[in-house]
């Protein structure tokens, strides 16, 4: 018998067939206008290939980013697919494949689609490691991959100067009828130098947040997900809204939040536009500073530590 996983709170809210028809049902009656995309603004390659100093992070597209730190190339999450089941890709890739510098490190937050693709995997340059949550490194090894290490909530290893720890999500997983919850999920904070990142993979709202926030203090920077959280009858156990989204930047104790998650593919009723604009007026209604949240455009580089610098 394959292990389960759970959520903090519990096991995770499993939908029914009838909850799945209400949703379908309500999604027919909605007029959405689709015609927003996140813009695509041409990378930087050259520099991102040298770049072995400075503290970086390029949006690639939804949950997929390359983070430099340490001298380290690090993937999260890799997804260059055209098509996630029936939904078309939004925007094209912020990094082509053939641009991306050798990787040294893959971060996996957990085992859905749109989070590990395989044909995505295969096609990145370097010998990296895959760092996984617990139970999918069978799948790795599986399909060729040797370099596999499985982590369980709050476990950290290094990588030359860097540190990686998997810390806990709201979520659950499957990707076969006959396979759910069989891994684990969570997100990664990383630690390099003195500077620090923390990206969620995806999560709903939960109060385990905070928790994060005081066992890595100081967190430069939050990459959290804002999209794919409507209807929230049905998708709040597992996606967060905006609004929850600047909750956990608060719990966490977050010096900027960078947005994910809602820009490449269409899961749920929600679109990016909305996605933005909810998050937009939270932020103001909060009274944050508008420096500390940064919607990049894909293909975008920043230093983590400097609002005022991107890199072009």
């Amino acid at each position: 018998m394959r292990k389960r996983y759970e959520n903090p709170d519990g096991p995770p809210v499993v939908r029914t067939f009838a909850d799945l028809r209400r949703w379908r049902r309500e999604r027919r009656e909605k007029v959405k206008d689709l015609s927003y995309r996140v813009p695509n603004v041409e990378p930087n390659v050259e520099w991102l290939r040298g770049n072995r100093s400075e503290c970086s992070v390029t949006a690639v597209g939804h949950a997929t980013f390359l983070i430099q730190t340490g001298g380290l190339n690090v993937i999260t999450d890799p997804v260059w697919a055209e098509r996630m089941g029936f939904e078309r890709r939004l925007s094209p890739p912020g990094l082509k494949l053939d641009e991306i510098p050798p990787i040294d490190v893959v971060l996996i937050s957990h085992g859905h689609y749109d989070h590990l693709h395989l044909g995505s995997l295969r096609r990145l340059p370097g010998d990296f490691t895959a760092f996984v949550p617990e139970g999918l490194g069978r799948w790795f090894r599986r399909r060729g991959f040797r370099r596999v290490r499985e982590f369980s909530w709050w476990e950290e290893a290094s990588v030359e100067n860097v540190s990686f720890a998997f810390v806990p999500a709201k979520h659950w997983t499957r990707r076969t009828p006959w396979d759910t919850n069989t891994s684990h999920w969570g997100g990664w904070v990383i630690s390099g130098g003195n500077s620090r990142l923390y990206f969620a993979g995806d999560s709903g709202y939960w109060s385990g947040f905070a928790e994060i926030g005081e066992r890595f203090p100081g967190i430069d920077l939050a990459l959290l997900p804002i999209g794919a959280y409507e209807p929230e009858w049905f998708m709040s156990e597992s996606h967060m809204s905006p609004e929850e989204a600047v909750r956990v930047f608060a719990d966490v104790g977050a010096r900027t939040f960078v947005p994910m998650h809602y820009d490449t593919f269409r899961l749920a009723d929600d679109t990016p536009r909305e996605a933005l604009q909810r998050l937009e007026a939270e932020w103001k209604r909060r009274g944050l500073a508008k420096d500390k949240l940064w919607v990049l455009p894909l293909g975008e580089t920043r230093l983590w530590y400097s609002p005022d610098i991107t890199i072009m």
